[in-house]
């Protein structure tokens, strides 16, 4: 067994075991290897995000929350393929690094055989250019995901489309996208109002610790000239 495989299989021992609490020992009789190993192993999968949790002491162990781990994922080569398709067209999208941290969990949560041919499908699809994000479109992307995620003021510096550059504060609500490309939107401090942003003409963007109310994206729908469609997690 390779120490891709292995890792897994730890994952998928301590989930199954769950709530009970494995030595390091046992599994490094299970594994047939040395306890060094296992614990190097499960130190490697805390570092890379998976939720196992350590009991020291006489009757302690090691355990992982089933419910939030992934079984063996019934993911088609194609739609792994369209996943990644999807991010790679899309590299300065908001939350592309994300998207594409939580490709690889997927990926490595597939069996052997999908995996494989995923890749054999993948290495089919090919993209114009270098594919490389904008430095500062990655950047102000990355600082519109922080206050999303923290509910904070933001302050842009934005250029409109007569060229014209304003800096103003604003309280993000959410994204939007269009064939026309990303939208942030807002309410704007400097014109009182709701506003769309677009991201590529936001020259800048610096987060701040101001906390701001929620807002709807209805309470915006007057400042856009489109319908809103939801994003569908089902």
């Amino acid at each position: 067994m390779n120490r891709t495989d292995r890792l897994y299989a730890l994952v998928e021992e301590l989930r199954g075991r769950a709530p009970r609490l494995m030595r390091a020992c046992e599994l490094a009789e299970h594994f047939e290897i040395s306890v060094r190993t296992v614990e190097r192993d499960l130190a490697a999968l805390q570092q890379a995000g998976v939720p196992i949790w350590t009991q020291p002491g006489p009757g302690g162990g090691y355990a992982v929350d089933p419910r939030t781990t992934l079984p063996p994922l019934n993911f088609s080569p194609a739609e792994a393929t369209a996943v990644a398709a999807a991010l790679a067209a899309n590299r300065s999208m908001p939350f592309a690094e994300a998207g594409r941290s939580a490709l690889r969990k997927l990926v490595a949560a597939m069996s052997n055989q999908q995996r494989d041919a995923a890749s054999q499908l993948a290495s089919r699809v090919r993209f114009f250019g270098s594919g490389v994000p904008d430095p500062d479109l990655r950047e102000v992307t990355r600082a519109v995901e922080e206050a999303l995620l923290a509910g904070t003021a933001l302050e842009i510096d934005y250029q409109d489309r007569e060229g014209e550059v304003t800096n103003r504060v604003i309280e993000p609500v959410g994204l939007l996208a269009s064939r026309k490309g990303w939208y942030l939107t807002a309410w704007c401090r400097l014109r009182s109002a709701g506003r769309a942003f677009r991201l590529d003409r936001i020259i800048a963007a610096r987060p701040t610790l101001e906390r701001v109310p929620v807002r709807s994206f209805e309470e915006m729908q007057d400042c856009m000239s489109f319908a809103i469609q939801p994003l569908d997690l089902d």
